[in-house]
């Protein structure tokens, strides 16, 4: 009973110099608070360039690779990239496409699939659903037409600067490149969605997506999409009420550059 109280003892002055040495070091700590300037000394051109390199070895993309492959093959003129107040919506390659064992399982590539086509240039019918065409994951850019890349990524670019300063938790509705009444071309699954100028009168269904290859469209109609702030921990911003940035605020010096990880639809609203 003595040797266990003996330990007792010596276990409980070991501790309170453990917990002094600790507290002394708390109250020593200077904390220094540093905050980051989101400004970069750069056009959102060079912000894009700086992040679609190859990485070392030439063996990864960056996270902007796909970005600037989807500019470069539907033609447009980087010039665009370099035009004051602006407000630019870059893609990480995880929002174009998500590889899984070498299959796309993610993404734009994946949410909308292509029509496979025949030697003549007819959509080859489904097997599984008769009645409807076969569709299956883009794998590369010229799956689509030249003129869809070219207007998914006008849509992109926003007229005017739009970031935490200026956004609110409700929707502010900006004017993209895109023109208006732009369709998209029967060659993917996004010239079945259906678009409306107008929300959806359920407020709870604003995310849903209605595909019908009747009275599709697929970009919005107005050629605008939709920038608000979550009222959540971590601010994002959200698009078109369905896709939370990545990375936004990033102030370059003709407008601010906002990035998303996940697919970005072309469109404000829709519903039947």
């Amino acid at each position: 009973m003595k040797k266990n109280t003996s330990i007792i003892i010596c276990s409980l002055v070991f501790l309170t110099a453990v917990m002094s040495g600790c507290y002394k070091l708390q109250k020593d700590y200077n904390y220094v608070k540093v905050t980051i300037d989101p400004h970069y000394n750069m056009t959102a051109k060079q912000y894009l360039f700086s992040r679609d390199t190859f990485a070392a070895g030439g063996v990864n993309d960056t996270i902007l690779r796909w970005m600037r492959k989807g500019i470069e093959y539907a033609g447009i003129e980087w010039s665009e990239y370099e035009k004051p107040n602006r407000t630019y919506i870059f893609l990480h390659n995880s929002a174009i496409r998500v590889l899984t064992s070498g299959k796309t399982t993610g993404g734009f590539f994946f949410d909308y699939p292509i029509f496979p086509k025949d030697i003549n240039g007819n959509p080859i019918p489904s097997i599984s659903f008769p009645g409807t065409d076969s569709v299956r994951p883009a794998l590369q850019w010229s799956d689509y037409s030249v003129q869809t890349v070219k207007n998914y990524f006008l849509s992109l670019i926003g007229q005017g600067e739009y970031t935490f300063e200026n956004l609110g938790v409700a929707n502010t509705s900006i004017q993209s490149l895109l023109p208006p009444g732009t369709v998209a071309g029967n060659d993917s699954k996004l010239s079945w969605v259906v678009v409306k100028t107008t929300p959806n009168p359920d407020p709870a269904n604003a995310a849903v997506i209605v595909f019908d290859k009747l009275t599709g469209k697929g970009f919005d109609p107005e050629g605008k999409f939709n920038l608000k702030l979550v009222n959540n921990q971590n601010a994002p911003i959200n698009i078109n009420d369905r896709t939370e940035d990545r990375t936004a605020g990033i102030l370059c010096t003709n407008g601010p550059v906002h990035v998303y990880d996940k697919t970005v639809h072309p469109f404000r609203y829709s519903w039947q």
